[in-house]
């Protein structure tokens, strides 16, 4: 009898140990699980919170720039004298420059956080820009009809700013 107690506790025990390992490593697996979805849950919010800040700063060198674009109008309706409007279309060309950079450098960061269908939409924005630009210029350079091309390349801009805005705010709500 002895010895059949001394079985039964030894296979007690061993049994306590298999089922203690098992339970070791099912709580370690579903420990590795739980920091993985979590770690997943982190970088999601954090590639959100990138995305964000880089849509944000271009909605807002895009605004700057839209507001630019609206003083020139203002120009031609404010100012009688060619000269005056002329030296104030070339005085809003030079904001204008500088306003180009922080927007060219608004749309590189969204290129580069995405997704595919924002970026586009932020080139597109650029290519609106630079469009309008240029048709400032043959404004400056006394282009015949070059008034009107600016203002349909800056309707374009109009467009395309919004279009952006309705591109990143379904980036923005997408899982």
């Amino acid at each position: 009898m002895t010895d059949s107690t001394v079985w039964v506790a030894v296979l007690t025990g061993a049994t306590a140990v298999l089922a203690g390992w098992v339970t070791t490593l099912g709580n370690a697996r579903a420990a590795r699980v739980q920091a993985e979805a979590s770690a997943r849950v982190q970088h999601r919010d954090r590639l959100r919170e990138t995305r964000r800040a880089a849509y944000l700063d271009l909605m807002e060198q895009a605004h700057l720039t839209g507001q630019l674009y609206w003083r020139v109008g203002d120009a031609y309706t404010q100012l009688d004298d060619p000269d005056d409007r002329l030296t104030r279309v070339q005085e809003l060309r030079d904001e204008l420059r500088g306003a180009f950079d922080p927007l060219m450098r608004g749309v590189r960061v969204v290129v580069l956080e995405g997704p595919v269908r924002a970026a586009e939409a932020a080139t597109a924005l650029q290519q609106a820009a630079a469009q309008a630009n240029r048709a400032l210029w043959r404004v400056t350079c006394g282009d015949p009809g070059a008034r009107e091309r600016f203002e349909e390349a800056h309707a374009v801009f109009r467009h395309t700013l919004e279009r952006f805005i309705g591109t990143a705010r379904d980036a923005m709500s997408a899982p």
